[in-house]
């Protein structure tokens, strides 16, 4: 099969999914008469829900006359200021009912107020209703008009490196756009952002602008809040990073109960096999008293299984335990000496003297920036 006959079976292949989620056509005709596949049905389906935030405050800033003993000998000089900052960025309505919107936590970071604006220039006044920095996920609350649409989530673990995806922001200000791309790894970790990290990496073109915005499979679900990408030179590369949607759900589920999340412990540190394993995590450290000391858990025990999904890294172990709320409990499945042994860890709140999990692993390159 040449290169033109395999394009021709792909973008055939993109055609046939759409149908799977877009009502009448996923065809056009071409100039010749001849029938195109086109991905225009499945983003007129999937952006309504997708919006732009705008947002304002006000940020306290050391000042730097103040270090000039001649200035403050002289002048009335206040040790701080406070600057007026300005942001836009996108987000996601998932919930129409409740007028819920999932964001990225840096675009609304700073903010006294935000502005959400639809697809179709509707303005609503935003409330913060949470973030967590450590997932960089946040959350607002807008008014339902009834005219609100909401994207429905998938399940991002369903994923696999090569799946199509699209991306949709607003990139620098511009308004509503639309990128195309495949998934090109999964559970990227170690790129020194977040706390907890396990992000899916797309070719999708993301932009400044994009952070909060979606990353859709061609079922038409959000599998994605897209967060940073790898810029040496300031623009897109085609090295992009989403926050799965499993991981932005869970994060959304307990700021929408109280506001904030509380990450339980169970007092290990944790790092990769070394060993050429594809899967598992290595404990490290079981600390004195803990959790995982309670259940048994050692230095040297090898998880490969957390609640039935494989353990691919440290890392993965980690945001497992980070994202389960205080008091349920973890089935932990472990290898020693040969042994397949099963643990059930309850996660323990961090005032209970629990160590917090840590991640023992080697530093990768790092996101220039945050989009």
């Amino acid at each position: 099969m040449d290169v033109r006959s395999s394009l021709c079976f792909c973008l055939a292949l993109c055609a046939s999914w759409l149908g799977l989620v877009a009502q009448g056509q996923t065809q056009v005709l071409d100039i010749s008469g001849s029938r195109i596949p086109t991905l225009a049905p499945l983003v007129r389906e999937v952006t309504p829900a997708v919006v732009n935030i705008s947002v304002s405050g006000k940020v306290r800033q050391d000042n730097p006359l103040y270090n000039d003993p001649l200035f403050r000998e002289f002048f009335d000089v206040p040790r701080h200021v406070e600057k007026e900052v300005r942001a836009a960025g996108s987000g996601v309505i998932v919930d129409s009912q409740r007028g819920y919107v999932l964001t990225a936590n840096h675009v609304v970071a700073q903010v006294s107020t935000a502005l959400v604006t639809t697809k179709n220039g509707r303005k609503f006044s935003a409330r913060l209703v949470g973030r967590d920095p450590a997932t960089d996920i946040a959350v607002l609350q807008i008014q339902n008009d009834g005219s609100l649409k909401a994207l429905p989530m998938g399940d991002s673990d369903r994923l696999e490196v090569g799946d199509f995806v699209i991306a949709v922001g607003n990139p620098f200000g511009l308004g509503q756009t639309v990128t195309s791309g495949l998934v090109s790894a999964l559970g990227r970790t170690g790129l020194g952002k977040q706390g907890y990290e396990d992000f899916i990496q797309t070719d999708a073109p993301i932009n400044p602008g994009n952070s909060g915005g979606a990353l859709i499979n061609l079922k038409g679900e959000l599998i994605g809040i897209n967060t940073a990408i790898i810029s040496p030179g300031g623009g897109n590369v085609g090295i992009g990073f989403a926050v799965p949607i499993n991981m932005a759900r869970l994060v959304m589920d307990q700021i929408v109960r109280t506001g904030r999340v509380q990450r339980g412990r169970i007092g290990v540190s944790v790092g990769d096999l070394n060993d050429g394993a594809t899967e598992g995590a290595r404990i490290a450290e079981v600390s004195p008293g803990s959790a995982a000391e309670a259940a048994g858990l050692r230095p040297g025990d090898i998880v490969v299984r957390a609640d039935g999904t494989p353990v691919r890294s440290g890392a993965q172990l980690r945001n497992k335990i980070g994202l389960t709320p205080v008091g349920r409990s973890v089935q932990l499945t472990i290898r020693r000496n040969g042994s397949t042994l099963i643990a059930d860890v309850t996660i323990a709140s961090p005032a209970n003297g629990q160590t917090r999990e840590r991640v023992v692993r080697s530093p990768r390159s790092q996101p220039s920036e945050f989009q």
